[in-house]
C-alpha cells in the first residue's frame, strides 16, 4: 500500500500549525492545534496499513510557499488553496454549522439568502455585460480618436467583442472547471478516509463544530448523526470541513457559454450606431447608448450591493465615461503622433 495517504496527512498537520500560529491568541488556534494532531494520528493509521515506517516529514517547495503565504496574507484570503492541499476546518471562514444558533438564527433570513444564492447567474449575467460595455465602448472611442475612418473603427470593435468574449469564456471555463477537479479530488479523499477510519473523521468534523460554538457531546452526536448517512455523508464534509458547496460549482460550459453570451451583449451595444450610419453622428450614438446601458447596468448591481439604483447607476455611468474620455484622449495623441 502507498505511502501517500500518510504524507498527505503530514503535509496537513504542517499547514494545520501554521494556520494555528495565524490564529494565535483566537479560539480556533485550539481547533486547528487539535486538527493537527487528529492528521498525525491519520497518518499512522496509513502507515500502519502499509507496512511502511511513518516517514520523517519535510515540507516541499509548494507546501512552504503556501505556508508562506498564509503567514502574510491569513488563512481567510487562502482557505480555497488550503482546502485543495487537505487542510479542513475551512468552512469556518465560510459559514455557520448547520443546526447550530448561528444557522437556527440565519432561518429567518433564508429566503433572503436563496434569493441572492439562486441570482448568482444573473450577477454574472450582469457583470459579463459591464465589462463588456467599458471594454468595447473603450476600445471604439480609443480607435476614433486616432481615425475617422468608420470602417476602421467598426472592425476593431468587432475584433474586441469576439477576443473580449472569447477570453472571458476561456477564463470562466477554466475557472469552474479547476475548482470542479478539486471538489472531486477532495471527494476522493473523503471517501477513502471515510472508508478508512470513520471515527476519526467524525471526530474532526465534531472539533470543528465545537469551535463554532457548539457543546462538545452535541457536537460528537450530530457529526456522527451526519456521517451515518452514507448518501449525504460527503456532501457534508465537503460542506461543513472544507466549506465547499457542491451545489453551487456549476457547468464549465455553462460557465463559458454564459460569460460568452454576456460580453457579447454588452459589447455590441456601442457598435450598434456604425452599422447604420458613419462620422460623428455614429460616435455620438455610441455614446448614447452606451451611456444609457451602463446606467441600467449600475442599476440592476444596486440589486446586489443593497446601493439606491439612481447612484449605483450614476456611479457606473461615470465609471464608463472615465474610461472612454481616457482612451479617446490617448487614442487621439497617438493619431497626432502617427499622422
Amino acid at each position: 500500500m502507498s505511502t501517500e495517504g500518510a504524507e498527505d496527512e503530514l503535509r496537513a498537520a504542517y499547514l494545520y500549525r501554521v494556520v494555528a500560529e495565524t490564529e494565535r491568541g483566537t479560539v480556533r488556534e485550539g481547533l486547528f492545534r487539535e486538527l493537527a494532531q487528529s492528521a498525525e494520528g491519520q497518518a499512522r493509521i496509513w502507515s500502519n496499513k502499509s507496512g511502511v515506517p511513518l516517514p520523517v516529514y519535510s515540507p516541499d517547495f509548494r507546501t512552504r510557499l503556501v505556508a508562506a503565504m498564509v503567514r502574510r496574507f491569513g488563512p481567510r484570503a487562502m482557505r480555497a488553496v488550503l482546502a485543495a492541499m487537505k487542510v479542513r476546518g475551512m468552512s469556518l471562514y465560510t459559514k455557520p454549522v448547520p443546526g447550530h444558533r448561528d444557522g437556527r438564527a440565519a432561518d429567518g433570513h433564508k429566503s433572503r439568502h436563496d434569493a441572492v444564492g439562486s441570482g448568482g447567474n444573473l450577477r454574472a449575467v450582469v457583470f459579463g455585460a459591464n465589462d463588456g460595455l467599458i471594454s468595447n465602448v473603450s476600445l471604439i472611442l480609443g480607435v476614433a480618436g486616432a481615425s475617422t475612418d468608420n470602417s476602421v473603427v467598426l472592425l476593431s470593435g468587432v475584433a474586441g467583442l469576439v477576443a473580449g468574449a472569447f477570453a472571458m469564456a476561456a477564463g470562466e471555463y477554466v475557472s469552474v472547471r479547476s475548482l470542479r477537479e478539486m471538489y472531486e479530488h477532495q471527494i476522493t479523499l473523503e471517501r477513502d478516509e471515510l472508508e478508512e477510519y470513520p471515527e476519526d473523521e467524525a471526530a474532526e468534523l465534531a472539533l470543528v463544530y465545537v469551535h463554532r460554538g457548539m457543546e462538545r457531546q452535541e457536537a460528537i452526536d450530530l457529526a456522527r448523526r451526519l456521517l451515518s448517512d452514507p448518501k449525504n455523508a460527503l456532501h457534508t464534509l465537503a460542506r461543513d470541513e472544507l466549506g465547499l458547496n457542491p451545489e453551487e460549482l456549476g457547468s464549465p460550459w455553462g460557465a463559458a457559454i454564459s460569460s460568452f453570451a454576456s460580453f457579447a451583449v454588452g459589447a455590441v451595444v456601442p457598435l450598434l450606431p456604425f452599422l447604420v450610419t458613419g462620422g460623428e453622428m455614429a460616435l455620438l450614438g455610441a455614446v448614447a447608448l452606451t451611456g444609457l446601458a451602463l446606467f441600467g447596468v449600475g442599476a440592476t448591481i444596486s440589486l446586489f450591493t443593497g446601493r439606491h439604483a439612481a447612484a449605483s447607476g450614476l456611479r457606473m455611468l461615470a465609471i464608463g465615461a472615465a474610461a472612454g474620455a481616457i482612451t479617446y484622449g490617448l487614442g487621439g495623441l497617438l493619431g497626432v503622433s502617427l499622422g
